[in-house]
């Protein structure tokens, strides 16, 4: 795998690619207990979002891909512990936009579900 971006992201908290081929991506991921926010073990669903962001941004893979916008649904709950796979397919690239669908899953049972709007910027975001 050639990933050319977020290269020092922390799997632990927003998932590990496990496949990037042009245009797609496939990012796994389990909750852990910093990530629950109450007795029963519900995940705080920013970490599900940050796991479909990061596939999202993998599979444009360009190292100034950054994300303007997204449209995302909550489909169900997620527990500490279950099996999290992401997987991005870039739908539509015009110029530098590009629209990049994302489905969350747990045991192949999707949980949320996303269109994210990102740009590749000419320089880093943050150069000055």
């Amino acid at each position: 795998m050639d990933v050319k971006t977020h290269e020092k992201i922390d799997y632990r908290l927003c998932g590990k690619p496990v496949a990037l081929e042009e245009k797609k991506s496939s990012v796994e991921f389990a909750a852990t207990e910093d990530m629950v926010v109450d007795g029963p073990g519900l995940v705080h669903g920013g970490f599900v979002f940050g796991l479909a962001d990061h596939a999202a941004m993998l599979a444009v893979n360009h190292p100034n891909v950054v994300l303007g916008s997204a449209d995302v649904k909550f489909l169900k709950p997620v527990r500490v512990g279950e099996p999290l796979l992401a997987e991005a397919v870039v739908t539509e690239s015009v110029k530098s936009r590009h629209m990049v669908d994302v489905t969350v899953a747990c045991n192949h049972t999707p949980v949320f579900t996303g269109r994210f709007v990102c740009f590749v910027l000419e320089q880093h975001v943050l150069a000055d």
